[in-house]
């Protein structure tokens, strides 16, 4: 009933033209996501690479790698698609063309940054890992210089 009574309220007010130049006006963004994730996919294509199948037939052994196997498959996925959201957040929201001026190839560092994550979907290759963790240092130091600050790449492994 209040909210009711709250849209009525609000449909008899004329229109107010609201700007913004993302989806979330909040105006936080940070490319810190981005390389947590891409990170991520480094590590668990690492793991994949160092994994060891069991000897033997012993189904427990087999089960635990499988297991294991499974899990660091959906890790190294769900953080590539996670690079990837982030990576479009801060090329399709924070970017502007204004920015094309100081970074020719901004389009061209995005896109082949999200064609990375894909490929690091689809395969278990460190150097497309490696690859994708360069790009987005690449954008974190674009980033950082849109803003006129100089914010150190730090990363946590």
């Amino acid at each position: 009933m209040f909210r009711s009574a709250i849209s009525t309220i609000f449909s008899c007010l004329p229109a107010t033209k609201a700007e913004a130049h993302c989806d979330g006006p909040c105006g936080v963004y940070d490319p810190a996501s981005a390389r947590v994730a891409a990170e991520a996919v480094l590590s668990m294509t690492k793991k994949l690479i160092a994994l060891t199948p069991p000897t033997g037939t012993d189904a427990a052994s087999w089960a635990e790698y499988n297991n294991t196997f499974s899990r660091f498959v959906a890790v190294k996925e769900e953080q590539a698609q996670e690079t990837k959201k982030e990576l479009l957040i801060l090329w399709t929201d924070y970017f502007k063309p204004e920015h094309l001026a100081t970074f020719p190839d901004l389009h061209d560092t995005f896109w082949k940054a999200a064609k990375l994550c894909s490929a690091c979907k689809v395969n278990v290759d460190q150097s497309k890992a490696q690859e994708l963790l360069n790009s987005v240092e690449k954008i974190h130091k674009m980033f950082w210089q849109s803003k006129g600050r100089s914010d150190a790449w730090v990363t946590a492994s």
